[in-house]
């Protein structure tokens, strides 16, 4: 039996800093029993440094972290040092000493991470960096900790990896604190959200959003008071200037001497830096960027691509989806021109400019070239690259820091800077939220969503694939194909292989464990759900799609006022403006109240649509 442990884990006036770089300044926060805490923060705000703090890697200027006895915290460490010849045994490492020989469990984690059967044999030297790194993630799930601490686990997690571990760990037992960027993931399996933010950190109950819009409100209220502060500062100053001669108000300017020393001056907000940009666009006036057509390629004698076909619209967005190993990058490649097909044709317009965003492209960064260097290497002058590197995060003299010495995210940054230095109307982004904080990942969405042109990114992040993308690419078993519709529509029509009754991930799990139900009674409850998911859940989707279409109707109906409006202000009919400003206000009130019933909806769906997949997760 294992040792039950109760109690929470205390920090307790945690103080860090880097140099002259402070990180964390007097913090004090408790994990409770059976918390889940999402901890989110700017890159280079200390998260990764809480958790080395909280594991004993590093130590705090002062402070201290407070640990029940015999509480065991599992961390995924960057280390991939393996001491056993076969991936199933270095994973059974991991196991508690009361489930030593329970080899079932680790195979049943390795299965979920993306591991075949055949691989658990095999030795983890043989495997792919990224494998390895899902290696030391399964020992450390299977060592059933006390506290789980995962940081940016999903980095090197394909979809259906990523898929399965946001149920593993909506199942988790113990406590659980996670550090990643991708927000659907955070909010889907935890119960608390713990921000670093202005060196000092805050917990709440609930999600990423409420936790922003909490932050968001505060410092509204602090901004609102302090300028109120400010002016009756100068009022009183006013006041003890104007009658501190005179004799008998000399106890009243006495008074508000005294008060004013006494009040706390509250300083300005220091402003935080974050990445804000659009795409530079590039006008096209055709309606195909490129199409392909009998597209094949293979690094051997296999096919990794065969006989594939797509068109690509001016303002398509394009999602590709699969497992990891499938081709998804080679097909961006092919798409970019840097690579030769075997076979097939790519018919690229014209007037197509590609902007193309690989994680591999870093090492075409030349180490002597500053961020200025490099943006302006893309086509524009210095000034121009110097805003674009305030874009990205390099303001003042950090435009002129070498390459050489920047961190992998930073010279992500500089890759997105260069794209948007040069005009385009075909954006080609692969994985391009890797190295990038949630607020940054925000930032990225709302910026491919507001391009006038098309795009094709390469994601796991689910929050994408259900907000940008109408049309898929996707990689699943020995095929490609492309998918028309809704990343909803998607895994409502076709789903996950992995996903589905039968599919090789649930008969591996069932094969380990005697107690999952027989495959018929398993299909049959199924059946069940899905049936009654129908009845939920498609009602909700007619009124979520009836609202999207009024609001359409209506925002056409303001831009035609709007454009009414600037035409009468032309011509000066003052009586015409008055009526039409009225109209504008009443239909933007009504618009307000559709996204309010929208967002309702939304909620509703997506809550109704966790709860039904909770179910069928045997």
């Amino acid at each position: 039996m294992a040792p039950i442990v109760i109690g929470m884990i205390k920090a307790i006036d945690l103080t860090k800093s880097f140099g002259r770089q402070l990180l964390l300044d007097s913090i004090s926060f408790s994990i409770n029993p059976k918390e889940r805490v999402g901890l989110v923060g700017r890159n280079g705000h200390g998260k990764t440094t809480l958790f080395r703090i909280i594991i004993g890697e590093e130590q705090p200027d002062s402070g201290e972290v407070a640990v029940p006895r015999n509480y065991r915290i599992g961390y995924v460490t960057q280390q991939l040092l393996f001491a056993e010849d076969t991936v199933l045994a270095e994973a059974c490492r991991g196991l508690p000493e009361h489930l030593h020989g329970e080899t079932w469990m680790a195979e049943k984690v390795l299965s979920g991470l993306g591991f075949a059967k055949h691989d658990m044999p095999r030795p983890p030297s043989e495997f792919s960096g990224g494998y390895q790194v899902r290696l030391n993630l399964a020992r450390t799930l299977v060592s059933e900790p006390d506290l789980l601490l995962l940081d940016e686990p999903t980095n090197y997690l394909d979809i259906i990896s990523i898929r399965w571990l946001e149920k593993f760990l909506r199942q988790w037992k113990g406590e659980l604190m996670v550090i990643t960027h991708d927000r659907a993931f955070m909010d889907s399996v935890t119960t608390h959200t713990m921000g670093i933010h202005r060196k000092k950190v805050r917990k709440i109950e609930g999600g990423t959003d409420k936790y922003y819009d909490q932050i968001l409100k505060e410092e509204e209220i602090y901004e609102k008071t302090r300028i109120n502060d400010e002016k009756k500062r100068k009022e009183v100053e006013l006041f003890v200037t104007r009658f501190r001669a005179k004799a008998r108000l000399a106890g009243m300017v006495q008074s508000r001497v005294k008060a004013l020393q006494k009040q706390e001056r509250l300083d300005r907000l220091e402003k935080i830096k974050e990445l804000e940009f659009s795409f530079s666009y590039k006008p096209f006036a055709a309606k195909v960027v490129m199409s392909v057509s009998d597209l094949t390629f293979s690094y051997g004698s296999e096919p990794l691509i065969a006989k594939f076909e797509i068109t690509i619209g001016r303002d398509d967005r394009i999602c590709v989806i699969g497992k990891n190993g499938k081709g998804k990058t080679t097909l961006l490649r092919l798409l970019a021109g840097d690579l030769e097909p075997k076979t097939g044709v790519l018919n690229v317009h014209g007037d197509t400019s590609i902007g193309h965003f690989a994680q591999t492209n870093t090492l075409d960064l030349i180490d002597d070239f500053t961020v200025e260097d490099e943006i302006m290497s893309a086509g524009c002058d210095r000034q121009k690259a110097r805003d674009i590197a305030g874009a990205m995060m390099f303001e003042g003299d950090m435009a002129l820091k070498k390459i050489e010495v920047l961190s992998g995210g930073e010279k992500s940054r500089v890759l997105l800077g260069k794209i948007l230095a040069r005009k385009s109307n075909l954006l080609l982004l692969d994985e391009p939220t890797n190295h990038l904080d949630m607020e940054s990942s925000d930032a990225l969405l709302a910026a491919i969503d507001g391009f006038e042109g098309a795009a094709v990114i390469v994601t796991h992040n689910e929050m994408f694939l259900h907000t940008l993308a109408n049309r898929f690419v996707v990689f699943q078993g020995d095929r490609v194909s492309v998918f028309e519709g809704t990343y909803q529509n998607f895994l409502d029509r076709v789903g996950w292989e992995e996903e589905r009754p039968g599919g090789q991930q649930r008969q591996a799990a069932a094969a380990a464990e005697p107690e999952v139900q027989k495959k018929k009674e398993s299909r049959k409850k199924r059946a069940e759900i899905l049936a009654r998911k129908s009845k939920i859940i498609n009602p909700l989707k007619s009124q979520i799609e009836a609202l999207e279409q009024t609001i359409e109707a209506k925002e056409r109906r303001l831009s035609s006022l709007n454009s009414d409006i600037i035409a009468a202000s032309g011509i000066g009919r003052g009586e015409t403006i008055a009526q039409l400003s009225k109209q504008v206000h009443q239909l933007r009130l009504e618009i307000d109240g559709l996204f309010e019933q929208l967002e309702s909806f939304i909620t509703e769906l997506e809550e109704k649509t966790r709860a039904l997949e909770a179910e069928t997760d045997w």
